[in-house]
């Protein structure tokens, strides 16, 4: 079954961090949050949400982006590039969100809503006429 994803940064934790130069990068993205959320073609929908850390301790000087300058994009783009890059964390995510999805469209029967069940109406199990066969059986002794 064909699943259509979507990302979303949900939050961040940063640091001033020393880099490998020995120059400090402040407000490093430390730590991020997010969601990935997995929709099937007939339209259900499962979250997966994740942590990812992040260290600036090998980031250029000349290439490190200010906090105040980050996007929603740059930072998903890390993140997806962490999990792409792991085959087996990337399935075990798309199988959570697959048993979510699958849970989701199971319902529950209530006792009184099984298939063999005497049912009426209003849920009540009828009492059975005194001369009917099955009343003998079913009155203590």
């Amino acid at each position: 079954m064909a699943m259509t994803y979507t990302w979303k940064i949900t939050g961040l934790q940063k640091r001033d961090q020393v880099n490998s130069e020995g120059a400090t990068l402040a407000g490093a993205v430390v730590q991020t949050y997010w969601e990935m959320e997995g929709t099937d073609e007939n339209g259900d929908k499962a979250k997966f949400s994740g942590a990812t850390p992040f260290s600036a301790a090998d980031v250029a000087a000349g290439s490190f982006v200010a906090f105040e300058e980050l996007t929603e994009a740059n930072v998903l783009a890390w993140v997806q590039n962490v999990v792409n890059n792991d085959p087996t964390y990337a399935a075990h995510i798309e199988d959570r969100i697959r048993k979510e999805i699958d849970k989701s469209s199971v319902s529950d029967i209530a006792q009184t809503s099984l298939p063999w069940s005497e049912v009426v109406g209003d849920g009540v199990t009828p009492e059975l006429p005194a001369d009917s066969p099955a009343a003998d059986d079913a009155a203590p002794e």
